[in-house]
């Protein structure tokens, strides 16, 4: 018999990252933005499980909206549904921070174009900047503060990078993806099978195929992952976690575990012991 595993916090903190119970190190979030010296907009997007041709990006010019959606396949018969993203990376009311007290970008209005990167189930995008001699707005601006009050603010126009070691991004309780409209919105997906095996599914966007190890040891089944930083990333992401415990301390070889990696995510087939 194999039993999935409780996801549970690894430390007394909470998850590493709230996006996502087996990343351990590197930015956090689901998404991922900095602007550049050129003054264009540099944005990361996990899309875990869609392939680099499943993906539609386009700019929205009467909307100053940058619109995103894509759809991750069923890979193999147990996945429960295949997954819909459909989700804006970027506009003009973006919210930074919080529900009760909004920070807002104005910046969307001046892009113009952009260009596409989709490489194991991680989206990238550089937005570029409309070079125009009329003075911008503020950048940013608050709709609302906690006790109520109407917007204001003067920022120049500059809007800040997200901080993907934002204390926020870390606590006891994992967020479901944003961006999912149809299927599961959480990275761990398993099965128990007729036979007594187990079929899982874990998200790790950004790790290669060949940059997935699986170990077992202790009765225990392990994933790792590295994701290496590519474009602007601020840094690479590695992953690990036990994915399945064993009814019994004797371990099965690895080899018998099947194993289909694709576009940022991990499926596993563990036969019954």
């Amino acid at each position: 018999m194999v039993s999935p595993v409780t996801l549970a916090p690894q430390s007394p903190e909470g998850f590493y990252a709230i996006n996502n119970p087996f990343l351990v190190s590197g930015p956090k979030g689901f998404i991922e933005f900095m602007p550049l010296e050129s003054d264009d907009m540099y944005i990361r997007v996990d899309l875990p499980g869609v392939p680099n041709n499943g993906v539609d990006v386009f700019l929205d010019l009467p909307n100053k909206t940058v619109c995103i959606s894509g759809d991750a396949p069923k890979e193999h018969k147990h996945d429960a549904t295949l997954r819909s993203y459909d989700g804006t990376a970027l506009r003009p009311k973006l919210s930074i921070f919080g529900e009760k007290s909004k920070i807002v970008c104005r910046c969307t209005e001046f892009y113009s174009a952009f260009t596409s990167h989709m490489a194991d189930g991680v989206l990238r995008l550089v937005l570029t900047k409309i070079h125009t001699d009329t003075p911008p707005p503020p950048c940013l601006e608050f709709l609302a503060t906690p006790n109520g009050q109407k917007p204001y603010g003067t920022a120049p126009h500059r809007c800040p990078p997200s901080d993907p070691n934002d204390p926020k991004l870390t606590g006891p309780i994992l967020k479901p993806h944003p961006c999912v409209c149809q299927g599961s919105q959480m990275p761990y997906e398993y099965k128990v099978l007729q036979n007594g095996g187990l079929f899982v599914r874990v998200d790790m966007p950004g790790v290669a195929k060949e940059n997935f190890t699986v170990s077992v040891a202790n009765g225990r089944v392990k994933v790792t992952g590295e994701a290496p930083a590519l474009s602007h990333d601020s840094s690479g992401r590695f992953y690990s976690g036990d994915v399945a415990m064993l009814s019994t301390l004797i371990d099965i070889p690895v080899r018998k575990i099947k194993t289909i990696a694709k576009s940022g995510v991990i499926r596993l087939i563990i036969p019954p012991v």
